[in-house]
């Protein structure tokens, strides 16, 4: 190698950065390997990048995409920290910091514990959120003094976790001063994205950094409390609790009686079953009127316990004793009782029920 080949290898001529295809590098030192600059050389700053020149660790000039040839004239402020007053073409010594300016999107952000809120329906609850933003440099100066610093090569995950932190706590304000309700929120999520997104730009500022999209994908309630909402819809659906009681009673009897065991195997878990039934739509009843007490059946409206294989079950309504009569599962011989009846009797000889039958009635099952 001659004299004049080491000479020239000790100057840079040329000054660029190609971002590699997968790359996460917001901002990346130009590799100098103690070299000097060569007064002349060409500097190329791609669309999407900043190129700036840092001086003894004071930040000098900044260059926005174009291709330069660098000279005194277009280095104002490292021509004055150097002492160039009359311009100077010798070699000299800077770092160059390319920085990215592209917008990096498709950034997750999510609570890693659940938020506590007030509803005004439901009380103190919890809930979990999580969705994507997107974000850029917007001030090289204070991105490089405030992150990158000495950094040869700063990348995203360096910045996440504290941009995460930022935005969800940010986000939990945002949900607390909205006072949507809980059952509301999913039909507000762009209104509490975009109070969001401002609240949540000012802190990034202090970085150098600009927040550009923020998207809510999800607000979601503890699985046990989703599983209530979901009982409390299944109620509202079926509607009234004492015709579908009836229902299920007489269709659970017909389904007995085409049991290989007959009625008599399944009398007692009839019998319970009925007795449950009941708990349950007294406590709903008097859910729906706190303090007031289930009122009693209609005048007339006459209502039979029926005698299953030694057990008792009901009381059932003349409606629902047709549908029994109407399966089989309850014969003229079936015992029954109501309230004022001194035993219990045959239904065959119990005049509402004996009604029921038809003239003459079905005749006895065979034994």
């Amino acid at each position: 190698m001659g004299i004049w080949d080491k000479i020239k290898n000790e100057f840079i001529d040329i000054i660029e950065w190609t971002e590699p295809a997968q790359n996460d590098i917001l901002a990346y030192r130009f590799p100098r390997y103690q070299n000097e600059i060569k007064m002349g050389a060409k500097l190329t700053v791609r669309e999407g990048q900043t190129a700036v020149f840092v001086n003894e660790g004071q930040i000098a000039d900044v260059f926005k995409p174009g291709m330069y040839t660098l000279s005194t004239q277009n280095m104002p402020i490292l021509a004055t920290l150097r002492g160039w007053k009359y311009g100077f073409n010798s070699p000299f010594k800077a770092e160059v910091y390319f920085i990215s300016m592209r917008q990096w999107t498709d950034q997750k952000w999510g609570t890693q514990n659940p938020i506590m809120m007030r509803d005004a329906e439901f009380g103190p609850v919890r809930i979990r959120a999580f969705g994507t933003y997107s974000f850029q440099v917007q001030d090289t100066a204070v991105f490089l003094r405030q992150l990158v610093v000495t950094d040869p090569s700063f990348e995203t995950y360096e910045i996440s976790s504290q941009l995460r932190n930022t935005i969800v706590s940010r986000f939990v304000d945002v949900i607390g001063q909205s006072k949507i309700a809980v059952l509301d929120l999913a039909g507000n999520y762009d209104k509490i994205s975009k109070l969001a997104l401002e609240t949540i730009r000012p802190d990034l500022a202090t970085f150098g950094l600009g927040l550009k999209l923020f998207y809510i994908e999800n607000i979601s309630l503890p699985p046990e409390v989703e599983q209530a909402l979901d009982t409390r819809t299944k109620m509202g659906v079926i509607g009234d609790l004492g015709k579908f009681q009836q229902f299920q009673t007489g269709q659970a009897i017909g389904d007995a009686a085409n049991n290989p065991s007959g009625v008599a195997g399944v009398g007692a878990g009839l019998g319970a079953g009925m007795a449950m039934a009941n708990v349950m739509a007294g406590s709903m009843a008097q859910a729906a009127q706190p303090g007031a007490a289930a009122p009693p059946p209609l005048p007339g409206a006459a209502a039979y316990y029926v005698g299953v294989n030694g057990t008792q079950a009901g009381p059932f309504d003349i409606n629902t004793l047709r549908t029994m009569i109407a399966n089989g599962s309850v014969t003229p011989t079936t015992l029954v009782w109501k309230q004022g009846m001194a035993a219990w009797a045959a239904a065959s000889t119990v005049a509402d029920v004996a009604a029921l039958f038809g003239a003459g009635g079905p005749p006895p099952l065979p034994k």
